[in-house]
């Protein structure tokens, strides 16, 4: 990996953010826990974040709705959501609102590690096509005013 990745982990249950926390931190990654929606928003504004894991099942706001704050404030962003089997359907429609993927509960830690380093990879990529187009763009200026 070019640099480290910062994975913010979004979910109620305190337990699983400590246990997936150590784990992934164990393996070089940078993470950040929030227990709500609206404490994982306060947390993006604050840092830059490369991929949310997001339960879709919380008190207040809910998954999808933290989901769709995130697309729109935070477009590059990659965000995974974490479903229980009674919640495909919000799954499905997190992916139809620009999920990278879903995952089912209780998550593998290495099914997770390979999801989130593709959303990583994903976003990577992302990034370098802007870097090339706001070259090309320079370029393209400095040409003009020649």
């Amino acid at each position: 990996m070019e640099k480290n990745m910062v994975v913010l982990l979004v979910d109620d249950e305190e337990r699983f953010l400590a246990t997936t926390r150590k784990l992934l931190g164990r393996i070089g990654y940078n993470v950040l826990t929030a227990s709500s929606g609206a404490r994982a928003l306060q947390i993006l504004h604050e840092t830059d974040v490369h991929v949310v894991i997001l339960d879709v099942k919380m008190p207040g706001m809910d998954g999808i709705a933290t989901l769709k704050e995130i697309r729109n404030a935070f477009p590059l962003v990659e965000v995974i959501m974490l479903t229980g089997h009674a919640t495909v359907d919000s799954a499905i429609e997190g992916m139809e609102n620009g999920a990278f993927d879903y995952l089912m509960k209780p998550a593998d830690i290495p099914d997770l590690i390979h999801k989130a380093e593709a959303a990583f990879q994903r976003r990577q990529a992302l990034e370098g096509k802007i870097r090339a187009a706001r070259m090309r763009r320079t370029l393209d200026t400095d040409d003009a005013e020649v």
